[in-house]
C-alpha cells in the first residue's frame, strides 16, 4: 500500500470544513476518507503556525531546516577535530613532551 499525499489546499480546506462550517472532526474525516488523528494533526499545525503549516514537497519548516544545518555543521566540526587530533599526535611522537624531560638522575656515588 502506498502512502497517500494531500495537497496544501486540500489540508486547509479540510481544516476549514471543521472550524468554519462546524462539521465534527469524525464526520469530516469520514467524508474526506482520512483518519481522525490526521485531521486533528492538520488542525494543530494550522493553528500553531499558519504561515508555515504544511510545507510539503520535501521543504522543511524553518526551525527543522536550521536543526538539520546545525547537525551537518557539528558532524563537519567533529571530523575536523579528529583530523587535528591525529596531526597533533603525529607531531608529539617525534618531539618529547617538555613537561617531562628525559634527563636521568645522577648515578649514585660509589663508596
Amino acid at each position: 500500500m502506498t502512502r497517500r499525499k494531500f495537497s496544501h489546499e486540500f489540508k486547509i480546506d479540510a481544516v476549514r470544513l471543521v472550524t468554519d462550517r462546524g462539521v465534527t472532526v469524525a464526520q469530516a474525516a469520514r467524508d474526506l476518507d482520512v483518519a481522525e488523528s490526521v485531521l486533528r494533526r492538520w488542525m494543530r499545525e494550522l493553528t500553531a503556525t499558519p504561515a508555515t503549516a504544511f510545507p510539503g514537497n520535501g521543504q522543511m519548516r524553518a526551525d527543522l531546516a536550521e536543526i538539520a544545518a546545525l547537525k551537518k555543521e557539528v558532524a563537519r566540526l567533529r571530523t575536523e577535530r579528529e583530523i587535528l587530533k591525529k596531526a597533533a599526535e603525529a607531531q608529539n611522537v617525534s618531539r618529547p613532551d617538555p613537561a617531562f624531560p628525559l634527563t636521568l638522575p645522577p648515578p649514585p656515588n660509589p663508596v
